[in-house]
């Protein structure tokens, strides 16, 4: 089975095995120099002035950053599950919340974000997806920390690149919290979460607040490559041999051109056999179709061609598909789920098979003929 889910992806050969050697003691020199060498790995990647890891999933760094980084009103925005998630988890902690609530096909503008800081002298922090992942969106999320900090230089900016990290290079200049999941671009399971810091966000956070979550203790604490708490080692472990093939397989710029070329290809190939993009600014780490056939493609590709994409949720449920392009993902296997899809269609009567996604796939990512 073709796993094409936008998280988990698919966890490499090499990185299995490297997690399948005898369990490591979180407490020793061993681990404390792969821990090491993992910060030196995410510093590049951040490009943020600290990193932190938890063992933890998404959630909890979502949760860690807004209960360290806002002490008065968290504004939130919502355009689908996890930009949702935000505010619930401030609401949660007792703090003040405003959200800005938008279709899930709707990415939020800076006009927006603006009037409403300008308004209220309450909120400190404001919480965004770079890539919401519940419809496929990419929200203008430097636009807004830049045109915030203009304002405010004192509001936090919490950016979730769970499904962004890995996938694009994302300007982190006026973003003082980047979140990241091991499950999605960093391919690798669920349970370990980075967050980069800026140096506000480490003068904002203070002494810390919560108990496991409390991100002073594990500064301190990481800065000396280890853990406040027992380490995820062999997420740990896992971590630094993806970042290190990434390395190996010419670096994060090449990865971030091989996904932006696979995702153009994929929505040209899908677009060329009448499919619809669902939102209005697409993020790389996802293509979203909304269809309504949508749960009847994910069936016939699921049980005949052995390929598993996600569907949606709540309202969404049943009327769109996403298709994961995060990670190391060979181009025979995108190649033979545009195919697939195309397939599906013919199966539904809804169009003649005749190879078109494949050859417009093929076309766009070997940029044949240019």
């Amino acid at each position: 089975m073709l796993l094409f889910t936008p998280g988990p992806t698919p966890v490499p050969q090499n990185v299995r095995n490297a997690m399948s050697d005898e369990t490591m003691h979180h407490r020793t020199p061993e681990f404390e120099a792969i821990f090491e060498k993992t910060r030196k790995y995410l510093f590049d990647l951040f490009k943020s002035d600290e990193v932190v890891m938890l063992a933890s999933s998404g959630t909890g760094a979502m949760e860690a950053a807004v209960i360290n980084l806002c002490h008065n009103t968290l504004l939130n925005v919502n355009s689908g599950k996890f930009g949702e998630r935000f505010g619930k988890i401030a609401v949660a902690h007792g703090l003040g919340n405003i959200e800005i609530k938008n279709e899930w096909d709707t990415p939020v503008s800076v006009e927006e974000v603006v009037a409403l800081i300008k308004s209220d002298s309450n909120i400190d922090a404001i919480a965004i997806q770079v890539s919401e992942s519940a419809g496929g969106l990419r929200h203008p999320v430097e636009e807004i920390a830049k045109a915030v900090k203009e304002i405010n230089s004192n509001i936090m900016i919490i950016a979730d690149g769970i499904t962004a990290v890995g996938v694009e290079e994302i300007d982190v200049s006026n973003i003082d919290c980047l979140i990241a999941g091991s499950q999605k671009a960093l391919m690798l399971p669920p349970g370990l979460a980075i967050l980069g810091l800026s140096n506000a966000a480490i003068e904002k956070i203070g002494n810390g607040r919560g108990y496991y979550f409390n991100l002073a203790t594990e500064i301190k604490s990481q800065r000396k490559n280890t853990t406040a708490w027992t380490a995820a080692t062999t997420l740990t472990i896992g971590l630094l041999e993806i970042l290190e093939t990434i390395e190996k397989n010419g670096g994060l710029n090449k990865l971030y051109e091989e996904t932006a070329v696979r995702a153009d290809a994929v929505v040209s190939a899908l677009k060329a056999i009448g499919l619809h993009i669902y939102p209005k600014t697409p993020a790389l780490s996802m293509t979203t179709i909304d269809d309504v056939d949508a749960s009847q493609i994910r069936k016939i590709l699921k049980d005949q061609f052995e390929v598993n994409v996600a569907g949606g949720q709540d309202h969404l449920n049943g009327k769109i598909f996403r298709i994961n392009q995060m990670g190391l993902i060979p181009p025979y296997e995108m190649a033979w789920v545009v195919n697939s899809i195309e397939l599906a269609l013919a199966k539904l009567g809804r169009r003649s098979y005749d190879g078109t996604a494949n050859r417009i796939f093929n076309e766009k990512y070997f940029k044949v003929g240019k």
